[in-house]
């Protein structure tokens, strides 16, 4: 029976590590990262690969930092065959890289060499892509950058969101493994370098990537939008204050107001001007110090005195 350690930490990584289980392989234990605090009481939640871990009863290591930690050293001592991570959230130091002897793949939520790092899925989302998929490649020293073994490929909808394609490829990221790990233990697997000509980034959002600038193309914003839901959320500022534009369409009028402009007040939304000449609708916002609302929502309370030509900035 082949021997697994699995590594992974958000809800992606769950329905890999339930199939890894189910299909018998021997999964001597789960890395992810510690507990954290969640939500405004800063309840210490554990990531849910720790809790789906506990459900299958394997036994779970949260090292805070992996290089040089007591816990690397248990992970050695396990001598797996394979190690198998999907977001956790750490590089992995090439001690540990040297143990398996199949050594250790990684599922990519990306066509490499597109998008390798940390946010893949919103990155493809706010460039406006319309095409995504999972990479399985072996994993090096360098980010992201080992060896092809297999692919898989998906479209981009125009309302999908990271929300939605984070789950559509956890599934697909799933299935994909499945197909890809008896070619791996039975050596007769792929191995395609990737071309680093070709190589292009998707580290962690910045803040700076959460505000909206309106002077871009309504398309662009949208992209943001979208590429941002459900987290951490675009935003934007009305006198001084923060909103959260959870959701937005693209509007149906055009405008010569200056971008960020309010250009149209309708009954469950209201339109914004962008750079060029097109409009944005919002759909779903949170004003600051108060709950998510929909626009209409918004609109008969705490946004009722908004007007034509209030400018978002």
């Amino acid at each position: 029976m082949t021997k697994v350690v699995f590594m992974g930490t958000p809800q992606f990584s769950v329905p890999i590590l339930t199939m890894i289980h189910e299909n018998g392989y021997e999964v001597l234990a789960v890395v992810t990262q510690p507990d954290r605090p969640v939500g405004r009481k800063k309840v210490l939640t554990p990531p849910p690969v720790k809790e789906e871990a506990l459900r299958l009863g394997v036994k779970v290591i949260q090292p805070e930092k992996l290089k040089n930690s007591t816990e690397l050293e248990e992970i050695i001592e396990l001598n797996p065959d394979i190690i198998v991570t999907a977001a956790y959230g750490q590089i992995l130091p090439k001690r540990l890289l040297d143990v398996p002897r199949l050594g250790c793949i990684n599922v990519h939520a990306s066509l490499l060499p597109k998008y390798r790092g940390g946010a893949p899925i919103h990155q493809a989302i706010l460039d406006g892509q319309t095409k995504t998929g999972v990479t399985i490649m072996y994993m090096v020293e360098k980010l992201d950058a080992g060896d092809i073994i297999s692919q898989r490929e998906i479209p981009i909808g125009e309302n999908d969101h990271t929300g939605s394609l984070f789950d559509k490829l956890s599934i697909l990221g799933r299935d994909l493994l499945q197909d890809t790990l008896p070619s791996i233990i039975d050596g007769t697997n792929k191995r395609i370098p990737q071309n680093e000509a070709e190589a292009t980034f998707a580290h962690n959002i910045s803040r700076e990537q959460e505000r909206i600038d309106w002077s871009k193309s309504a398309s662009d914003i949208y992209n943001q939008v979208r590429g941002l839901h459900p987290w951490p959320v675009a935003y934007t500022t009305l006198n001084g204050e923060n909103v959260k534009v959870w959701w937005a369409k693209l509007g149906d009028s055009t405008s010569s107001l200056q971008p960020g402009s309010v250009t149209k007040i309708n009954k469950d939304s209201f339109e914004i001007a962008t750079g060029d000449g097109k409009t944005l609708a919002i759909l779903d916002l949170q004003p600051s110090g108060k709950k998510r609302m929909t626009a209409q929502d918004y609109l008969r309370g705490t946004g009722s005195k908004l007007q034509i030509g209030d400018l978002f900035e």
